[in-house]
């Protein structure tokens, strides 16, 4: 039996996650995940793979909005409403793509340049805004947040497993920012779904994921390293790409809890 066991949102693009027990689906995938983001002087935006030091920006749910604290607490918290406040629009990046967001004050841009060491803006994905998902995977027009390209991420524990063995340190699953983790079968059997649900919500695995550097900084120290993607090279490795986990997209919207179980509905030949 496949159980869903972790949950995970991250409400500020390439912050910290925080883990949940219910996560609510939406168009665009977990209800707040990555409606925020922060971008440069240029409104490009931001991601630890550049700025490691954003790992250490934690966010913490509230009624109407998030609290940021530093896990370091070299600052005093920040409160940032789920909706800025004013009417300030600016075009932003995303990768490959470029759509509509609104802006925080000047306030809380100040006080996030201040966090990860250089000039940046804090920006809000709204309703209004509809970013596509690559329509070479998404044929029915599905939306994404401010994620890098897909809404949701799924990794089996059992994969994580797999890959501890083969360490000289264990890694936590932070260091690859799923949002559902599930147990139960084999090491890497999300490669073999196609097609699966959890509840009454169905999931495509539509792409493997290609890794890109965020594995190697530690959340807690954001200290860097050559692996995990050193080792998973050496059997993960195709076209020169790391691949670890599964990138989805989902038909239906509700709630999944951790405890739930997730279904197999049809399978396909792993990539790797």
């Amino acid at each position: 039996m496949l159980t869903v066991t972790e949950l995970y949102v991250y409400p500020v693009k390439s912050l910290a996650g925080i883990g949940v027990k219910m996560a609510a689906v939406t168009a665009r995938g977990f209800l707040h995940d990555r409606r925020l983001m922060l971008v440069d002087e240029g409104n490009t935006c931001l991601t630890q793979r550049s700025f490691p030091a954003m790992a250490l920006l934690q966010p913490v749910l509230a009624a109407d909005g998030i609290y940021i604290h530093h896990k370091n607490n070299a600052l005093v918290p920040l409160f940032v409403p789920w909706h800025p406040p004013g009417n300030a629009y600016s075009l932003v990046t995303v990768w490959d793509d470029t759509c509509e967001a609104q802006l925080y004050d000047n306030a809380t841009h100040e006080w996030f340049s201040r966090a990860i060491g250089v000039a940046c803006r804090l920006v809000y994905m709204p309703d209004t805004t509809n970013r596509k998902v690559d329509s070479r995977y998404a044929p029915n027009n599905e939306i994404v947040s401010f994620a890098d390209a897909y809404p949701m991420l799924l990794i089996g524990q059992a994969s994580l497993d797999d890959l501890n063995t083969r360490l000289a340190e264990p890694l936590p699953m932070n260091r690859f920012r799923p949002s559902i983790v599930f147990t139960g079968g084999e090491p890497f059997l999300e490669d073999q779904l196609q097609e699966f649900s959890v509840g009454n919500i169905n999931f495509r695995c539509v792409k493997p994921c290609a890794r890109c550097t965020i594995p190697t900084i530690n959340q807690d120290t954001i200290a860097m390293s050559k692996e995990p993607l050193k080792t998973l090279a050496t059997y993960r490795l195709k076209d020169n790409k790391v691949l670890f986990g599964q990138n989805l997209l989902h038909v239906g919207d509700g709630s999944i809890r951790t405890g739930d179980i997730l279904e197999i509905k049809k399978r396909q030949p792993p990539a790797i």
